[in-house]
């Protein structure tokens, strides 16, 4: 996020940027967001998260003329916001569907077993809506007969949770395990890798983390995003009171298939048939619809 609004505001000798870390308690959101708003200083606010919009309706209310542009949330119909959001259904369905095909291949670390697992730090829309069924879709279109276990931590940082649940996902036949749990990552891969099991990972490339073991990458461009929305912003163009979901097709969903460590760690013929997927995303051909949170 950050980043890519940096990019953006180095572009125009009249534009500025004030970053103000949110923190992870999100009863202070609203005040933080409201305190900004009441400097009247900022044309624009930008943010990101699903729970967001909501935080800023009552705050549009108070502050009649303040502007907010809202990334990876979906909301439409207040005049004074304008929310992105990526397509999850596509990023998951992704790593679904190359964990099926691993679980079902002669790679070392698998079995016969067909159980794939998923590892949270907590529930929430996008997750719920979109990851966690585009992670199914791509399973079962591989084998139907495929099983996914899936846990839940409780927060963002307990590794040690983590690495438990991966832990008794493996014991019960689990090969292959997506993690989206922040610091608590960290447990999950650690698990994986002292037992020979695969970990498939969200949003960014992350294969020199764990090489071997950390085998897929769900990739969201969201420098680049957030850059392009924030220069309509500067521009004066951007669709205030409109929602918008991007997509494969255009540039800003994807997966990791020309890293060398992918291709090191991936059998050749899981890659092959994952290729043909990966192709039919990109291109169009198949197309996933994402739910309006």
């Amino acid at each position: 996020l950050v980043s890519g609004a940096e990019k953006a505001v180095a572009e125009y000798p009249n534009a500025s940027l004030k970053v103000i870390e949110g923190g992870f308690n999100q009863a202070e959101w609203g005040e933080k967001i409201a305190s900004l708003a009441a400097t009247g200083e900022y044309n624009v606010i930008i943010t990101s998260n699903p729970a967001m919009p909501f935080v800023i309706l009552d705050i549009t209310k108070v502050f009649p003329d303040q502007k907010f542009i809202c990334f990876d949330a979906f909301y439409k119909g207040n005049s004074q916001m304008y929310t992105v959001l990526y397509n999850q259904v596509e990023q998951a369905y992704f790593l679904g569907y190359l964990g099926g095909l691993i679980t079902g291949s002669s790679m070392a670390g698998a079995n016969s077993d067909l159980k794939v697992g998923m590892v949270v730090a907590q529930q929430y829309p996008a997750l719920d809506k979109m990851i966690v069924p585009g992670y199914k879709l791509g399973l079962q279109a591989v084998d139907p007969a495929i099983t996914m276990d899936f846990r839940v931590i409780g927060n963002w940082y307990d590794a040690n949770k983590a690495a438990d649940l991966a832990n008794s996902m493996i014991d019960s036949g689990v090969d292959v395990i997506a993690t989206i749990a922040g610091g608590a990552n960290q447990g999950v891969i650690n698990a994986c890798k002292e037992r020979g099991k695969y970990v498939l990972y969200f949003d960014s490339n992350e294969l020199a983390m764990a090489p071997g073991v950390i085998v897929g990458c769900g990739l969201l461009y969201q420098e680049k995003l957030v850059s392009e929305v924030l220069k309509e912003a500067i521009q004066g163009k951007v669709p205030y009171g409109e929602a918008r979901i991007v997509t494969a097709e255009q540039g800003y969903v994807d997966f990791v298939d020309d890293d060398p460590l992918y291709i090191k760690s991936v059998a050749a013929d899981v890659r092959e048939a994952m290729d043909i997927v990966v192709r039919k995303i990109r291109s169009g051909e198949l197309r996933l619809a994402a739910p309006e949170l």
